[in-house]
């Protein structure tokens, strides 16, 4: 099991409430979040509802990201509860708390389950991962179990669904393939970890039976659905240097496609545009990054280790604009709404930037807590939620 750098971030700011870090290793120095300055807002937005669920992650490093589908929101909590929520009103639809069988848990109010991947959901199939390694499959309609298998490490993000094939990344290396009406495994992927790395892994996604991944060691590796076997992989982050924090090279930001091209950003590398079929760069430039990309239309958005947000465009890799006023406020990954870039930061505050020039288009809080996860649009709506599990429902006028 690899030895990983934790996001000391969160627990720095909910041991002390006041003491800010970035991740370590992404500066030889802690650097304070640039103070936010008043804006001219261009846009109206209105919260239309928010509510709690499950405890969120909490400090545990997790990725406990929204899934949509339809007319619903699925969301999982570190305490074992999974809820279904209506889009539109906010209104809880079915709510499961799993894993509280045993006396000492029921006594003591807690789960022997803390989710901790996912959820992530495909027709009437819910699935979500735990701390301890354990994958449940859920019926998407009432919450009623399918299946439940045991992988060999902690799943700390989203498992991908697809052609009757659940595909799940565990925290040692792992994508295991698990037949989705029964949890039988069919295969497994396995990548070299390195002694240290970031806290945090890059969700699996699939496009046409291929599924694609980030690693700890900094490739970027293209599977067959079907069978697990390796078609390309491609190094983005190749980490140099003298120490183990120095060598640091990871790919753990989420990926993004767009049906031409796989986005995908390292560590201390490289933002990179990859042929889906052979892995080759399009276009490639230097940044370091431990969150992933969004596209929409021609504009791809990432936001780098410093916590500054960058457009470039799809096809050629120019650089469109960048937004240095956010910097060292611990962004989450971009989510695209419409007209506008939205990303959340380590203070609880959700921001619009115009998606053609980067401007400030508005700004609100959610929260006090920090937002990690990427903002989950549906429609005219998008979802933002923060590590305690406040999640709300925001629509841009």
């Amino acid at each position: 099991m690899k030895r990983s750098i934790l996001v000391i971030t969160v627990l720095a700011a909910t041991l002390s409430g006041c003491s800010w870090m970035k991740k370590l290793g992404t500066s030889d120095n802690v650097e304070r979040p640039t103070p936010l300055t008043e804006i001219k807002s261009t846009v109206r937005i209105d919260r239309l509802w928010s509510q709690s669920i499950g405890g969120g992650a909490g400090p545990s490093g997790a990725h406990l990201s929204l899934a949509a589908a339809g007319d619903r929101m699925y969301a999982a909590g570190i305490n074992g509860t999974v809820q279904a929520i209506d889009v539109a009103s906010g209104k809880t639809l079915w709510q499961k708390r799993l894993g509280t069988r045993s006396g000492w848990a029921l006594r003591r109010g807690v789960s022997t389950l803390r989710w901790s991947g996912g959820p992530s959901v495909d027709g009437d199939l819910l699935v979500v991962g735990g701390l301890d390694g354990q994958v449940y499959a859920l019926s998407a309609q009432d919450g009623s179990e399918r299946w439940h298998v045991q992988v060999p490490s902690e799943v700390i993000t989203a498992p991908a669904i697809s052609a009757g094939i659940v595909v799940v990344r565990s925290n040692d290396g792992r994508l295991i393939g698990l037949d989705a009406a029964d949890g039988t495994q069919k295969w497994i992927f396995e990548q070299a970890v390195p002694a240290l790395s970031l806290r945090g892994n890059s969700a699996p996604l699939i496009a046409n039976d291929v599924v694609y991944d980030g690693f700890d060691n900094g490739r970027v590796v293209a599977v067959r659905l079907v069978d697990g076997n390796e078609l390309w992989a491609q190094t983005l982050s190749t980490g140099e240097g003298r120490t183990e924090i120095e060598r640091l090279a990871d790919v753990d930001g989420n990926l993004a496609y767009d049906g031409t091209a796989l986005y995908a950003i390292g560590y201390r590398g490289l933002f990179a545009a990859l042929a889906p079929d052979s892995g080759h760069p399009r276009w490639q430039r230097d940044l370091s990054s431990y969150v992933g990309a969004a596209v929409s239309g021609n504009t791809v958005v990432t936001v780098d280790a410093d916590g500054n947000v960058w457009a470039f465009d799809r096809e050629t890799g120019v650089n469109l604009w960048k937004q240095d006023k956010l910097k060292y406020r611990l962004l989450s990954p971009p989510g695209i709404q419409d007209k506008y870039v939205v990303v959340g930061d380590g203070q609880g505050f959700v921001h619009w930037l115009s998606l053609d020039e980067g401007k400030f288009a508005a700004r609100e809080r959610l929260s006090k807590k920090p937002i990690e996860n990427a903002p989950v649009t549906v429609g005219e709506m998008i979802y933002v939620d923060d590590v305690n599990g406040r999640i709300a429902a925001y629509r841009a006028r």
